[in-house]
């Protein structure tokens, strides 16, 4: 098993595409999983709570309402919490090393050891109150945020009971797990990083076959057939996807009776994503169905593609570790319209989940900016997904061409990075033969 895994590695380091990559077995899957664990909480969870100046995080869920924090530390054999579980994480500052403990009839995994006592502590608060007072941290953050979902996984039932446990003194130490919470679920470690590649060059691919002659007969296929196309091969991979995907059309003049049925002259748009090994993608490209006779795009998509590209360029240019989504959405728009390119910019955080948890650059119906998520920073090692539109008026087409594109990058020291290469020009459809002139 660690031959085979570690040969995977090699691989998925070396770049090797997605037509020779295997989707691992759902056992090889697992082991996976809690080896990723394994170092996010051995090399990142101990620098993220010193970081944030919390040395004590209890995060507390029910099964089938769990904490979104907590589904991404449970071991891939748990597909839910069991009851109430209880994690609590405490990092001794003399040490620097962070104790893990579940409140719990049982191991969470092999990384979070029981610490219940069932005989001496029957009540599971009783036993929760014991360990927070043996530690005496000067913090107790539960996951409570008014800007992050994924931060405020704490229901109301546990936290009134919770904070009814625990004694006045420990009470008034209750604080908000929002930046640590926000840390652990935004940061990518590097064994991560090997992986990801894989992702979002899979999703590269589904995109060029569905793009393609082997799946559109223009005239006939109509945009939902390629939606539900991009969800069973998906699916068939052996991937899942946390949304829906779609296909949109702009076309030139009037169209058709059936606005649904893809024709030649049509410009389409997918947005998709797979979700493997816990992470996520999120990519969206633009493919152009040409007409008889023509071998290329018109010139003017050719040029409004660029001007997206360009768009790009510009936001990922203004990424600065410190500087708020909200700074980088208002420099990148500035220079945008100085650059006479029509712009709206849309870009979120990716990861654990697909609208993940970190600074917000703004949002479709928000270009003035994102109050609260927007309001947090940039840091290193975090994944994006650059998502934006560049509108460009082209004569005959009834409203401005939008070109939607997201792709999905990292950024650290050296800068932003696509994680798997972005897309350059318009796949054609049907692909020009180099062989048949």
């Amino acid at each position: 098993m660690k031959k085979f895994l570690f040969a995977l590695s090699l691989l998925l380091a070396a770049g090797v595409p997605a037509r020779a990559q295997q989707v691992l077995s759902v056992r090889d899957q697992a082991t996976v999983i809690n080896e990723l664990l394994v170092d996010r909480f051995d090399n990142l969870l101990p620098a993220a709570m010193e970081q944030t100046g919390i040395d004590m995080w209890v995060v507390v869920s029910r099964e089938y309402n769990e904490d979104p924090v907590l589904k991404t530390m449970l071991p891939a054999e748990w597909l839910n919490a069991r009851r109430r579980t209880v994690l609590v994480f405490y990092r001794d500052a003399r040490t620097g090393k962070v104790e893990r403990l579940a409140v719990a009839r049982y191991n969470v995994g092999k990384s979070i050891t029981a610490a219940w006592d069932m005989k001496k502590f029957p009540d599971q608060w009783a036993a929760l109150v014991n360990i927070i007072r043996q530690r005496n941290p000067d913090k107790i953050a539960l996951n409570t945020s008014t800007h992050f979902a994924h931060a405020d996984g704490i229901d109301h039932t546990e936290y009134n009971e919770l904070l009814a446990a625990l004694p006045a003194e420990l009470k008034k130490r209750v604080v908000s797990a929002e930046p640590l919470a926000v840390r652990w679920l935004e940061t990518r470690t590097a064994r991560e990083m090997q992986i990801y590649p894989q992702l979002v060059n899979a999703t590269h691919k589904i995109i060029e076959e569905g793009f393609s002659e082997r799946v559109i007969t223009p005239g006939i296929t109509t945009a939902d057939d390629v939606v539900w196309w991009f969800r069973q091969k998906i699916r068939d991979l052996g991937y899942d996807t946390w949304f829906h995907p779609s296909v949109e059309i702009q076309r030139a003049g009037k169209g058709l009776a059936n606005a649904d049925i893809i024709v030649p002259g049509d410009l389409l748009h997918v947005d998709i994503g797979i979700t493997y090994l816990r992470l996520n993608t999120d990519i969206q490209e633009h493919a152009y169905v040409l007409k008889p006779g023509e071998t290329a795009a018109p010139a003017e998509l050719v040029k409004a593609f660029a001007s997206a590209n360009r768009l790009q360029d510009i936001l990922t240019g203004n990424f600065r570790q410190g500087r708020s989504g909200n700074a980088v959405l208002a420099a990148s728009l500035r220079q945008a319209k100085a650059e006479g390119i029509a712009a709206t910019i849309y870009t979120h955080p990716i990861g654990y989940h697909g609208h993940a948890a970190g600074p917000a650059i703004g949002m479709w119906d928000m270009q003035g900016g994102v109050p609260g998520s927007g309001d947090d920073v940039l840091r290193y090692q975090t994944a994006y997904s650059i998502e934006l539109n560049a509108a460009t008026t082209i004569p005959g087409w009834k409203e401005p061409v939008r070109i939607m594109l997201e792709e999905d990058a990292y950024f650290d020291e050296s800068g932003v990075r696509y994680i798997n290469g972005r897309q350059k020009s318009l796949f054609l459809l049907p692909r020009p033969a180099p062989s048949v002139e």
